[in-house]
């Protein structure tokens, strides 16, 4: 291994004396392209050598290795950290060696026998640094879907034609492919290799189900998966039965002067129709927010695994000069994008705030106590008087919803039912920016839509609570 290392850093001091000593601006057109090319020929050697070594990696990192697999050894979760750890590549680059490594190293039988790579063809093209490391993976993945259900002999045809194809090779690809083109052809096969035949759907529904929390991208996670059909159901009923239009929206009634309901105003009643109908949000909108709020109903039932004794909760870290000042970022465990100083507000709303305090090398000098936490006991309380979001035409029900402090905590604001009130994630979101207000008024609720809904400016009470329903009717009965 000594040898080896040797070599490959005498390599790497020869190649960057090349580069030193050339540069691509000098030399004419076709040479640029010749050198290009020989690059990318030294490149795929390259690559080639990366996968062998991840795979390697890999498999010494098994789980059947118990205690003594590698990753562990040497402190780290998986084959896929200790990878990036040693390389400094990303998670997906990892993978991506891991993957490709593991179908083309050698294999071992049960009893001790060599067997060839699950992938030959791809493994003698990546040894002759004839097949870039971004085709293989393709020819690997798509090929791995159908592996369970294809004939393998159609399976082994299906890589050698994808290898021909990307090489030039064979009279049905006088040209190299390149490897946009592979995946195409790639995908192709599969569709061709994975014909049910025997295999029940539920069975290959099952083993093709999953979902993926993907890259960021313009400071949004994708998202991509695929459900079992009756999960499928099951989400798009809840999501249906918080987006279809409800005849039993919140009533909310206007206050004079005094503080107590006017029941003279006519036309009332249909305002929170009308704010529903104004709602700004697209359809994949709504459906977002209302995932949303099932993430932090769950999250807050005590009814998932803790996590250090504790329910699942998302650290959010911001320095106190940047929220003092209204500009940075906010950073959250287990997502690489920042979030912003309005999302961090949020979470800290409805989450509490514990202070901790560094010295200028890191090390933690004050830890604060939780605060701005409204108990269990407060939130049923809150609930009760409340019953849903308190924004007029909004249908989702205490349960989803969060607590808002009315009066924020840097304002004096108190964590007590008389400062806190019942919003949905995406009203409690935008509450700064929608023009939504909301105070509290003998410790009731009040909120006074946008000028552009309302331009009375009118405050309405909530009257969602069942005893102050009750008490309302009777009133006026007897009046």
């Amino acid at each position: 291994m000594a040898d080896l290392s040797a070599a490959l850093e005498h390599l790497e001091v020869l190649l960057a004396d090349v580069f030193a000593a050339t540069s691509p601006a000098a030399l004419r057109d076709d040479d640029l392209l010749l050198a290009t090319a020989a690059l990318e020929r030294f490149g795929r050697l390259v690559d080639a050598g990366r996968a062998a070594f991840a795979g390697e990696i890999a498999e010494r990192s098994d789980r059947n290795h118990g205690a003594e697999r590698l990753s562990a050894k040497k402190g780290c979760r998986s084959a896929v950290e200790l990878l990036e750890r040693v390389t400094q590549v990303s998670g997906v680059e990892a993978r991506r060696r891991i993957t490709v490594g593991a179908a083309t190293r050698a294999r071992g039988g049960l009893t001790g026998e060599p067997l060839p790579p699950e992938h030959s063809h791809v493994a003698s093209a990546l040894a002759e640094g004839a097949l870039g490391l971004d085709a293989a993976i393709t020819i690997v993945r798509e090929l791995a879907r159908t592996r369970a259900v294809a004939d393998p002999v159609r399976l082994e045809v299906a890589e050698r034609e994808l290898v021909d194809a990307a090489l030039g090779r064979g009279e049905a690809a006088p040209i190299r492919c390149t490897a946009d083109e592979v995946a195409v052809q790639a995908r192709a096969w599969a569709a061709f290799l994975d014909q049910d035949g025997p295999e029940p759907d539920d069975e290959r529904a099952m083993r093709k189900r999953g979902f993926r929390l993907g890259r960021a991208r313009d400071g949004l996670i994708t998202v991509s998966g695929e459900l079992m059909p009756e999960i499928a159901a099951k989400l798009r009923r809840l999501l249906d039965a918080h987006l279809a239009p409800r005849s039993d929206t919140l009533t909310f009634t206007p206050t004079d002067g005094a503080g107590l309901p006017d029941h003279s105003r006519p036309g009332d009643d249909g305002f929170a129709a009308q704010a529903a109908r104004t709602d700004p949000r697209t359809a994949d909108q709504h459906r977002h927010d209302v995932l949303a709020a099932i993430i932090d109903t769950a999250a807050r039932s005590g009814e998932h695994p803790s996590i250090g004794g504790a329910a699942p909760t998302v650290l959010v870290s911001v320095r106190a000069t940047d929220l003092q000042h209204g500009r940075g970022s906010a950073h959250a465990d287990g997502v690489d994008t920042p979030i912003s100083l309005r999302a961090a507000r949020h979470m800290m709303c409805t989450g509490g705030v514990q202070t901790v305090v560094f010295d200028d090398a890191g090390r933690i000098i004050r830890l604060g106590s939780p605060e701005r936490c409204f108990t269990p006991h407060q939130r049923r309380a809150i609930t009760l008087r409340d019953g849903n979001c308190v924004i007029p035409g909004c249908t989702v029900p205490a349960a989803w919803a969060e607590i808002h402090h009315v009066i924020p905590d840097h304002r004096g604001g108190p964590t007590h039912p008389d400062n806190g009130v019942l919003l949905c994630w995406f009203h409690h979101r935008t509450i700064d920016t929608s023009g939504w207000t909301i105070r509290m008024r003998l410790g009731t609720p009040e909120v006074r839509a946008p000028h552009w809904l309302d331009p009375t400016g009118t405050w309405r009470r909530s009257t969602t609570s069942p005893t102050r329903l009750a008490d309302r009717r009777e009133r006026r009965d007897t009046g």
